[in-house]
């Protein structure tokens, strides 16, 4: 599975994104299931947030879901720290 999350906006509005493939990863099933999860409840287009917040855009595999701070699960938490960290 193939996971890309992109992060604009925030105070200084720099743009950040990564991508994590979770073939052959140990922890591949944990974090898919977080995918699977994380898109659920998510928007298709642009969700509004507030001031200085950060706006993200998590793909799977092509499906794309737009979410806002502070309006996160805790699986899109989880799922968002640990791809950028990875890409980074």
């Amino acid at each position: 599975m193939r996971i890309v999350i992109t992060r604009t906006g925030g105070f200084a509005g720099i743009e950040r994104r990564a991508e994590l493939d979770t073939c052959g990863r140990p922890d591949a099933t944990h974090l898919e299931a977080l995918a699977h999860r994380a898109l659920a409840p998510g928007r298709e287009g642009p969700p509004r947030g507030v001031p200085d917040a950060f706006h993200y855009e998590i793909n799977v595999d092509g499906r794309s879901v737009h979410l806002a701070d502070p309006h996160l699960t805790d699986e899109q938490r989880e799922l968002i720290r640990t791809v950028l960290k990875e890409g980074a």
